[in-house]
């Protein structure tokens, strides 16, 4: 096992650098970058990240303030802008050298990768703030919502799962279909707005709130108040996304009990006299579970990172997930390829503890010895 957690971990750097190589040539064709919304800004003209600036300008208005040229963000890509049309060649190359796209792609993306190493993500270039520091700020929202739910779902999809598999068929098994088929038909955001529109003050009541992790003034409460008033604050976003997520484990933990119940072995246990509590959960259990358990890492990644980010939204909740698709509007490359870089590493060694687990629950597993 230690060769190959050795080999994947070898292979964590190479499938780093071919995922941020990917997506930076995609990104030296997308319109609207920094340097061009940092002309439109001077220029006073509005712009969005998926157009160009078509606008023109004074430049005896626009060059001639040292305050503006001073307070000048960071940019694009090394291209002819549109919008520069106007403005003084010199200001404009100091906006790109500003941002450091004076120098050729090649020399960047090397820049980026050998910092990125050092894990050196340097600042964003709106925001004037480190990336590290932007990430780190973010971070407790989405772990509060990424394990929290995660936790929440197994806690209802496992035992509901093995419920169903044992009475299959029966009244129990039919009526708590009829939710799991609700639950995977109907997205979480939809679920979010109907929490926010009769708990949060939409129409009806006003129960829970609808924005932040903590109430304001929390720095002068206790221990306890801080606790109570932070799973105050989790109940509806937690509620909305595991309504959302709970069918589809419920369903792979049944159809995962219901295999192994119909094996031989399970009715080899019954014939030698065994309780059905004791076949169930001595023999079915751990290979049933198998699947379940292994995927806890891997199912975490993905509401941490993809299933979260409509629910911040909703609830005003400022964490990864709003945060890199604010950059990605706004062009802010350190922060999209910082977020991009942490997603990646940590849904690779996620990855690498789910072959983990599926040691840890039945030693007969082994990766190494497997048929290629």
């Amino acid at each position: 096992m230690l060769a190959y957690i050795i080999k994947r971990l070898l292979l964590v750097p190479v499938t780093l650098f071919a995922i941020i190589l990917v997506n930076f040539i995609v990104i030296q064709f997308a319109p609207g970058g920094p340097v061009e919304q940092t002309i439109a800004q001077i220029q006073g003209i509005g712009v969005d990240a998926t157009a160009r600036i078509t606008g023109g300008g004074s430049s005896d208005s626009l060059a001639s303030s040292p305050d503006q040229k001073a307070s000048l963000s960071k940019g694009n890509m090394d291209s002819v802008y549109r919008g520069a049309r106007g403005l003084d060649p010199e200001l404009i190359k100091e906006i790109e050298k500003d941002f450091g796209f004076d120098k050729p792609v090649h020399v960047r993306f090397f820049d980026m990768i050998k910092n990125y190493i050092l894990f050196d993500f340097g600042e964003s270039y709106f925001k004037d703030q480190r990336v590290v520091d932007l990430v780190v700020e973010k971070m407790p929202v989405s772990i509060s919502l990424g394990l929290w739910t995660t936790l929440i779902v197994y806690l209802i999809s496992v035992p509901l799962g093995i419920r169903k598999a044992i009475k299959d068929g029966s009244r129990f098994d039919i009526w708590s279909s009829g939710f799991v088929i609700i639950g995977n038909a109907i997205p979480g955001f939809l679920f979010a707005i109907l929490l926010v529109v009769l708990f949060a003050g939409g129409s009806f009541w006003t129960v829970f709130p609808i924005r932040g992790l903590v109430s304001p003034g929390w720095e002068q409460m206790s221990t306890l108040e801080l606790v109570l008033d932070y799973l105050w604050h989790m109940v509806l976003p937690i509620g909305s996304m595991v309504i959302g997520g709970f069918a589809g484990l419920t369903m792979l933990t049944k159809n995962s009990f219901m295999e192994e119940i119909n094996k031989q072995y399970v009715l080899t246990a019954k014939a030698k006299g065994l309780s059905e509590a004791r076949v169930l959960y001595g023999h079915v259990f751990r290979n049933a579970m198998l699947i379940v358990i292994a995927g806890f890492p891997s199912a975490f990644i993905g509401i941490l990172f993809t299933g979260s980010l409509i629910t911040e939204i909703i609830f005003s909740l400022d964490g990864l997930g709003l945060l890199g698709f604010k950059a990605a509007i706004s062009r802010d490359y350190p922060v999209m390829f910082a977020t991009l870089y942490f997603f990646t590493l940590l849904g690779l060694l996620m990855g690498i503890i789910g072959d983990i687990m599926y040691v840890v629950i039945d030693r007969r597993i082994d990766f190494e010895t497997r048929e290629t």
